[in-house]
């Protein structure tokens, strides 16, 4: 038990601590300004000679992403409902941020319609998580290189977007 004296030197000290502490606001970060808009990756070097590849749309508002990662498969090599003869999108949604030169992709594969994605659907589901080293931004041109595939991504702007941070839903 705390006595009388103790007490008085603990409460001054607590009630400043917590005058002076106030809860951020649930908002969305802004992210990088240079990333804010819609990419698209339009090919990769030798894309004709590949049996398998992947072209990458990219959205980036504020501090969250969206990407669209459309497959093409000269091999069949599972069910056709899901292959859909060669040709599939797999969709993610989630928050990134960057250090240095790194960028850190961090979501869940999703539908189409941004809905969570189950393991009973095609392909991959559950968390995503990537990094990114960033070889050159522009105005209108991103290069980046994957930490789990050999090929780069060079990703044009098609539509930039403003960053209006957003109340976060929980």
């Amino acid at each position: 038990m705390l006595n009388k004296k103790t007490l008085l030197v603990i409460y001054p000290f607590v009630a400043l601590l917590a005058a002076g502490c106030t809860m951020n606001p649930p908002i969305q970060g802004r992210g990088q300004a240079y990333l804010q808009g819609e990419w698209q990756q339009n090919s990769i070097p030798g894309e004709k000679k590949l049996l398998n590849y992947s072209l990458s749309k990219f959205k980036f508002t504020c501090d969250s992403f969206y990407i669209a990662i459309n497959t093409i498969s000269r091999v069949n090599s599972g069910a056709d409902s899901c292959m859909n003869k060669g040709r599939w999108t797999e969709y993610i949604k989630g928050r990134y941020e960057q250090t240095g030169d790194t960028l850190h992709l961090r979501g869940v594969f999703v539908n189409a319609d941004g809905s969570l994605k189950d393991n009973k659907t095609c392909f991959r589901f559950g968390p995503y998580e990537t990094y990114y080293k960033v070889k050159a931004h522009g105005d209108s041109l991103i290069m980046l290189n994957s930490s789990t595939t050999v090929l780069p991504i060079e990703a044009r702007l098609t539509k930039r977007i403003t960053c209006t941070p957003k109340p976060l839903q929980y």
